[in-house]
């Protein structure tokens, strides 16, 4: 418990960190220095409490500032109105050149993507797509949940068989990412016949993922299944049972998740976790990918959707994905 805490102290410091990075690259008075800058260009998440997000930030940084671009962030904190006047005022800085996003939600994206494109500002996607966006980089969120839905059906009825089995959902069907990759895990569980008894959980963060767990145990006391469709709600899940009094290496227990920082990856390399499961793609790559289209779009250059493929990691590979992410 004691390095579990740990853990989730670094996940905050480097939210922290991450947070001190998007207030400096922020600052709306201009692009800089004009003999050193191309100028700039914009990321936007829907909100940095996000580990992974926050991971992707330094990434992406050093491949736009090498290319001479200044690179922009903020924080809408899960506020549309706030990401969109956000973009707003990026457009009428003057020295904008492309802005990705992930939005709190599309649809409202719609009308200020459209403002960037008549001033000539190409608006790209991150994990998701709405119209107007130039091109994205996805992940195919329904065929990740599939893949993550078949796994954990396959130890499900290896260790429990025909017995009714309690499951804690953790999900948050409110963006395309959340709802795909729940209908993809739900789609494989029910297709497998299995004998689950599923509740879902609304979770968006750590301190989510820590209070369903708990929810959840009151509620359905003998719950030996978790699935978890993002790391953060994951790692507080994690954090909530072992605080129960869960032997980290319950045999009888699984956590199953989509994404992963190095916080995750360090506990289901450990030898018998019951964190068995992630499927992640790269924090790296996904980062650079971001990076180089906007570098693309903000020269001019053409610009398509790129699709990051994950991949599924286990105490066996999980050391190699924290090498491949530093």
């Amino acid at each position: 418990m004691k390095r579990t805490s740990r853990i989730l102290s670094a996940v905050a410091l480097a939210s922290a960190a991450a947070l001190s990075l998007s207030a400096c690259s922020s600052d709306t008075g201009g692009g800089g220095d004009s003999d050193a800058s191309k100028g700039a260009v914009a990321m936007s998440f829907a909100g940095l409490d996000i580990q992974i997000w926050n991971d992707m930030l330094p990434f992406m940084e050093e491949v736009v500032t090498e290319a001479g671009y200044e690179f922009v962030t903020d924080d809408p904190k899960w506020d549309v109105n706030t990401q969109v006047s956000d973009w707003e005022s990026w457009i009428v800085r003057g020295d904008i050149k492309a802005i990705m996003g992930y939005p709190a939600q599309s649809d409202a994206m719609v009308a200020v993507t459209q403002q960037a494109s008549d001033a000539g500002i190409p608006v790209l996607g991150y994990g998701s797509t709405w119209d107007g966006v130039t091109a994205a980089v996805v992940l195919d969120h329904k065929a990740d949940g599939l893949k993550a839905g078949e796994r954990a059906a396959e130890w499900i009825e290896e260790h429990y068989g025909d017995e009714q089995v309690d499951v804690g959902f953790l999900g948050y069907p409110d963006t395309d990412l959340g709802r795909l990759r729940g209908e993809g895990i739900k789609e494989a569980l029910d297709a497998a016949g299995l004998d689950l008894n599923i509740n879902e959980h609304s979770v968006l963060n750590l301190d989510d993922g820590y209070a369903a767990v708990q929810n959840q145990l009151n509620a359905f006391p003998d719950t030996k299944v978790w699935l978890a469709i993002a790391n953060d709600p994951a790692l507080g899940a994690y954090q909530a049972l072992i605080d129960s009094g869960v032997s980290p290496t319950d045999e009888d227990l699984l956590l199953l998740n989509l994404d992963a920082t190095d916080a995750e990856l360090e506990i289901i390399a450990e030898e018998g976790s019951f964190w068995r499961y992630a499927f992640i793609p790269v924090t790296r790559q996904i980062a650079e990918a971001n990076a180089a289209m906007l570098v693309d779009a903000a020269n001019g250059d053409p610009v398509e959707d790129t699709v990051i493929p994950t991949t599924e990691v286990t105490s066996a590979n999980a050391e190699d994905f924290l090498l491949a992410n530093q």
